[in-house]
């Protein structure tokens, strides 16, 4: 990327560093500026899941299963309960004596004085004189498996379901997300951490998949668990459920408040992780910049100190939201231990059988338990909806104009760019560009130079419209460029920027990266123009060899070779060239020069440049300060005038073999 924005990307990047008294905040992007405003659980968490509104039908099946497997779990512990009643009945029947009726045995029991038997006998279904009758033992004991079997298989199909219906909607999340970067204004990264944005697309977005892998289907099915375990609580005894709902609001209590509280601590420890990701890219990436300043203490340093605050921030979160799940089972165990006693009495009492307190006290384990997983689930779903609302964040941002696309350019242009009272600035209150006009003739070669922070950058980016203009416009061939679209203005346009740019692939693929169709022989002829081949052909492999991402098995000079080979297979009416030699030796810099000149061929070309000696064949120099143009001539013109363009020249070829070169060339101007 070119100076001027590098330096803007670095002012902005210091301004972000962590102060001590750092406070997380979610809206803020850059790493380390102050709260903003507090985020809301619910609306983000409404939001997640109206990412399944696709698929609602798919949705609907699922919640169909789990409701269907729900049914038969809870209807289980009751007929067991009635197998258990039939073992009670039998054991008792057994003792007492043949021929007697229920009655009579209860009223022996009475006159004996053992009342507590006799409530016994009266509250149950005994045949004196009669066993267990295995015969309805079996079937009640083979209903019961039947119904187990046929829910766990319910509860596998809708987790085979849910986990196609979270693909397909996680699918689509990041296509939304990409769709949504290539619409998002080159401005929006100009302020943030490549990071931090690489963690909302990827981190962020596997943290989504997970809850609703996990956290979603769990929930739905504790929570339906709960209501169906609590109808059958009521049927079996009405008073012993209202024993064990006393853990309801406790529970709730302890989950929203606490969980409350944890939800902060997840937004905060997500925001940290991209902070902390942010620097460990920037490290990566300028690592041997890092090296040459000796700045690795420092580096190691603020990587602590992040890595410090993630620590502090997940070590919070965690334990915070990890004490939710014991103190819910507290709850339950005291609840447990009431039903039980309760379920006792009334037992003795005859006012309940054995068989319904045993399915009872299996319920209320059973409704403690979705209640514990839900709680469970709740560190789970404060981190997916903590992630959720920084991807949020994300495809909510402000994105470029739309195009307006009212006029066609011809397949190949002229190349004649005119601005005419051009004004633009980043900042409103930080003019930068004013009422900026002049004309670029077809096939001639525009140089512009100036000191850093001139607007050299700035003023090509203008044209491949990569910033929208504040006031002026800029014209293509006589058609201002906001009537055509951003892919058709573009398509007529190259560019090689300082920073030579290299994907993972071949360099044949990577020179074809210009033009998509292009043939191998047009491959090969664009990288003999442009000085590529001569080295291309030492190579063990040739066209065929891969290279990385950075191309670091290049120099630096063949890999701008290849950049530059790039544009010259995408035939491009208008160049820009972005100081495509600064970063080259002297030596490299002839075979660049010359791959230019085949480039720069026949087609207008935007040359910026700080090394003065590759602008001297330019047919118009401009010379920038603080978003103007000060000067504007040939090369000899403007050392003849004496001025900035002049001032700017003696102090890159300072001493006295410089001033006579200079007024050499005063006196005698060249036209190389």
């Amino acid at each position: 990327m070119a100076r001027e924005k590098q330096q803007r990307n670095k002012s902005e990047l210091a301004e972000a560093e962590l102060p001590d008294d750092y406070q997380p905040d979610p809206d803020d992007w850059s790493g380390g500026q102050g709260v903003k405003k507090a985020k809301h659980f619910w609306p983000s968490a409404k939001r997640l899941v109206g990412l399944l509104a696709p698929h609602k039908w798919l949705f609907s099946l699922v919640v169909a299963l789990v409701v269907g497997s729900v049914v038969l779990t809870v209807i289980a512990p009751k007929i067991l309960g009635q197998a258990m009643d039939v073992i009670f009945n039998g054991v008792l029947g057994k003792q007492l004596p043949e021929g007697l009726t229920l009655e009579q045995a209860v009223e022996a029991a009475r006159l004996s004085g053992n009342e507590q038997f006799a409530d016994v006998l009266a509250g149950s279904q005994i045949v004196p004189g009669e066993g267990i009758d295995f015969g309805l033992l079996g079937r009640l004991i083979l209903t019961v498996l039947a119904l187990y079997v046929v829910a766990s298989f319910l509860m596998w199909l809708q987790g085979f379901l849910l986990n196609r219906l979270v693909m397909n909607v996680v699918f689509q999340l990041r296509a939304d997300i990409e769709a949504k970067i290539n619409r998002l204004p080159l401005s929006y990264f100009d302020g943030r951490q490549r990071g931090d944005v690489l963690s909302r697309v990827t981190n962020d977005v596997d943290n989504i998949q997970q809850a609703l892998q996990q956290a979603l289907s769990q929930l739905v099915q504790s929570l339906l668990m709960v209501i169906g375990i609590a109808a059958m609580m009521f049927v079996v005894s009405w008073q012993l459920a209202l024993i064990a709902l006393i853990a309801l609001p406790l529970s709730g209590i302890i989950a929203g408040v606490v969980g409350a509280r944890a939800q902060k601590l997840f937004v905060a420890q997500w925001k940290h992780t991209g902070d902390l990701n942010g620097h460990i890219e920037e490290s990566f990436t300028g690592h041997e910049l890092v090296r040459i300043f000796n700045r690795d203490a420092e580096m190691v340093g603020e990587f602590d100190r992040r890595n410090e605050a993630l620590f502090d921030a997940s070590y919070r979160a965690q334990a915070l939201s990890g004490t939710i799940m014991p103190a819910m089972q507290f709850v339950q165990y005291l609840s447990y231990v009431l039903i039980a006693v309760a379920g006792a009495l009334r037992v003795t009492g005859g006012q309940m059988t054995l068989g319904d307190v045993t399915a009872f006290i299996q319920y209320s384990r059973e409704f403690s338990q979705p209640i514990g997983e839900m709680a469970g689930m709740a560190n789970m779903l404060q981190s997916g909806v903590a992630s959720a609302e920084r991807t949020f964040e994300l495809l909510d941002a402000e994105e470029q104009d739309a195009d307006t696309a009212s006029k066609h350019l011809p397949e190949r242009t002229h190349g004649r760019v005119v601005f005419e009272d051009v004004s633009f600035s980043y900042d409103p209150e930080k003019p930068l560009i004013q009422c900026l006009s002049l004309e670029a003739r077809p096939g001639h070669t525009v140089a512009i130079v100036g000191p850093t922070g001139a607007g050299k950058t700035t003023l090509v980016n203008l044209v491949m419209r990569f910033y929208e203009l504040d006031g002026g416009r800029i014209l293509l061939d006589d058609v201002d460029i906001t009537s055509l679209s951003r892919a058709e203005l573009r398509g007529h346009v190259g560019m090689v920027l300082q920073d030579a740019w290299l994907f993972d692939g071949t360099i044949r693929e990577n020179i074809r990266y210009g033009r998509l169709d292009a043939s191998d022989d047009e491959v090969i002829a664009a990288a003999e123009a442009t000085m590529v081949d001569r080295f291309v052909r030492q190579l063990p492999e040739g066209y065929d060899t891969e290279i990385s991402e950075n191309g670091s098995s290049l120099s630096a000079g063949e890999r701008q070779l290849l950049t530059i080979a790039r544009a010259f297979i995408a035939n491009p009416s208008l160049l820009i060239l972005d100081e495509a030699t600064s970063s080259v030796d002297t030596r490299t810099e002839v075979l660049v020069q010359q791959a230019m000149q085949a480039l720069r061929a026949d087609r207008t070309s935007f040359v910026i440049a700080h090394r003065l000696s590759t602008i001297r064949d330019a047919d118009t120099i401009l010379m920038m300060e603080n978003g103007s143009i000060v000067e504007q001539g040939t090369h000899e013109e403007l050392l003849a005038r004496r001025g900035a363009y002049h001032a700017l020249y003696q102090a890159q070829f300072a001493g006295e073999d410089a001033e006579e070169q200079v007024d050499g060339m005063i006196e005698a101007p060249t036209t190389s």
